[in-house]
């Protein structure tokens, strides 16, 4: 496939075997996900990955909710390594646009992961705070679009659109996959970039997997594990 996989997570182990493995190409997380794994120290955190994760693409979000010190946060993250993307919430939890900011960074060259973008016009505004020189990834949350009932797929398309008739340094990222068929419908709209949670990761193997065989081996699951649980009628 030509959609780069992103391993979407805050499990350092996780992290560090998808690395060495070379399975994907780089890594997104957010305070969410770093809470879930039990972190506590962002910067040791960080450093710790960095250390290991030297050449493909990691973001790391911002967590202010004021934008001057969203701003100083974003300072101290691109100055971890030339890998780093930093994660520009699109706007903070007043819904303020943080337009400002974008092109703020976007003049300083500090390359950006702008996340939490759900609408075309969304996109739009970000575009108009952003050049056309430097590289920057845009995340639209399909996952949740769809959570909403809503079809993402003509959210994505018009996005991917707007994205590359503003730039080609600029990359599109399906964000929260909810199956593995999003990656390619990721792909076959040209999105660039899918994040994928390990769940999600290990079942990309199954590509092109024989139906008949599948079936049977759900068969086999299920009676294995009926006989395993001592079940009877």
């Amino acid at each position: 496939m030509n959609i780069k996989i992103y391993a979407d997570g805050a499990n350092i182990t996780d992290i560090l075997e998808a690395y060495n493995k070379k399975s994907v190409s780089g890594f997104t997380t957010n305070p969410t996900l770093m809470k879930q794994a039990g972190i506590t120290d962002y910067l040791n955190f960080a450093h710790e990955i960095l250390q290991e994760v030297t050449i493909l693409p990691i973001s790391f979000e911002v967590f202010s909710d004021e934008f001057e010190e969203m701003y100083h946060q974003a300072k101290k993250l691109c100055a971890l390594g030339d890998n780093v993307f930093v994660k520009i919430p699109v706007t903070n939890t007043r819904g303020e646009f943080a337009g400002d900011l974008i092109r703020r960074l976007d003049t300083e060259n500090v390359k950006m992961n702008i996340t939490a973008v759900f609408t075309s016009s969304q996109v739009c505004a970000i575009l108009e705070n952003l050049g056309t020189t430097h590289n920057h990834i845009i995340s639209v949350f399909a996952g949740r679009i769809a959570d909403t009932g809503r079809d993402p797929l003509p959210i994505m398309k018009e996005a991917q659109g707007l994205i590359k008739a503003h730039s080609e340094k600029l990359q599109l990222l399906w964000a929260s996959p909810r199956e593995v068929l999003n990656v390619y419908q990721a792909e076959s709209l040209g999105c660039d970039i899918i994040t994928v949670p390990p769940e999600l990761l290990k079942k990309l193997r199954l590509q092109g997997k024989d139906l008949e065989q599948f079936s049977q081996e759900t068969v086999q699951m299920f009676y294995e594990d009926a006989k395993s649980s001592g079940f009877h009628l």
